[in-house]
């Protein structure tokens, strides 16, 4: 049997309330301010600090003012998405067929390498076969995270290796419990399990990956005007072409030990890979 259980890290994390501006129009005149949410990738902190600078450029130049809502872990996050709190996203979360009813658009994905699942652990451990992590705390970042626990379990569940499921909240709380000890592996994006390399100086060992997946999406809700969500588009896409958008992603970059990225136009046909991995999931992974 599979046990599920949170993370202590939780707790550390709960301390930190929900960043959510909250900003709506609340007087005749007012000018609307609409909410966008990003998958917690890294911890509350550093994925503010990641956002936050590309939010106050990107409603400089469209016109539209955007306001950041993270949730305390990315399913938390997720929530505000599917509760319709929110009218932009950066996100994978939405391709699974039954969310396609919602009626999100993509507008753009980021640049980078592709995107793999992967399940890792550390190069010093002595684990070498995914069979060897049977029994064991396998951490991942929480259970709406596509590429780092639906795909990267749902290898575990077709070879009939049972592990213990370990949530940590985002990547960041993931890798913690591996450095730890309190996880033998971990289920990860490729991209961040990069980023933890570069900003802790400590060496992974790939156990398993999945072929190429695009980047996240940035996506908007079916309630915000066309031409809003236009100019928000043109907005990312433009910012690798001016001088102060390049240095926003720049910082942004820096800040997770990435390298420089842009945001590209996208369709939801580039993420027809998520869909037909998705439908192949276990049922309850779906």
């Amino acid at each position: 049997m599979t046990l599920i259980r949170t993370a202590g890290l939780f707790a550390a994390c709960a301390a930190a309330a929900s960043i959510a501006h909250a900003a709506q129009a609340t007087a005749a005149g007012s000018e609307a301010v609409y909410q966008f949410s990003p998958v917690n990738q890294h911890n509350v902190q550093i994925t503010a600090g990641y956002w936050n600078p590309i939010m106050e450029y990107i409603s400089r130049t469209s016109g539209v003012t955007l306001r950041l809502k993270l949730g305390r872990t990315s399913a938390d996050t997720t929530s505000f998405v599917l509760a319709q709190e929110v009218d932009f996203a950066f996100t994978n979360h939405l391709f699974a067929s039954e969310r396609a009813s919602m009626g999100w658009r993509v507008l753009a994905r980021r640049t980078g390498t592709p995107v793999r699942s992967q399940i890792v652990t550390l190069a010093t451990s002595p684990v070498r076969d995914l069979r060897e992590l049977a029994g064991a705390d396998i951490a991942f970042p929480g259970p709406e995270a596509a590429v780092s626990y639906q795909f990267s379990y749902a290898e575990l569940v077709r070879r009939d290796i049972p592990v213990n499921v370990v949530f940590g909240g985002n990547m960041d709380g993931a890798f913690a419990q591996l450095v730890s000890g309190k996880a033998r592996a971990v289920g990860a994006n490729s991209q961040l399990a990069e980023s933890f390399v570069a900003r802790s100086g400590k060496a992974l060992r790939v156990l398993w990956q999945s072929a190429p997946f695009n980047d996240l999406a940035l996506m908007v809700s079916p309630r915000v005007p066309a031409a809003t969500a236009d100019a928000v588009a043109r907005a990312f896409t433009g910012m690798a072409d001016d001088p102060r958008g390049r240095r926003v992603l720049a910082d942004a970059a820096a800040l997770v030990r990435t390298a420089p990225i842009a945001f590209v136009p996208a369709t939801d046909a580039d993420y027809d890979s998520y869909r037909d991995y998705h439908g192949r999931l276990p049922a309850g992974l779906r």
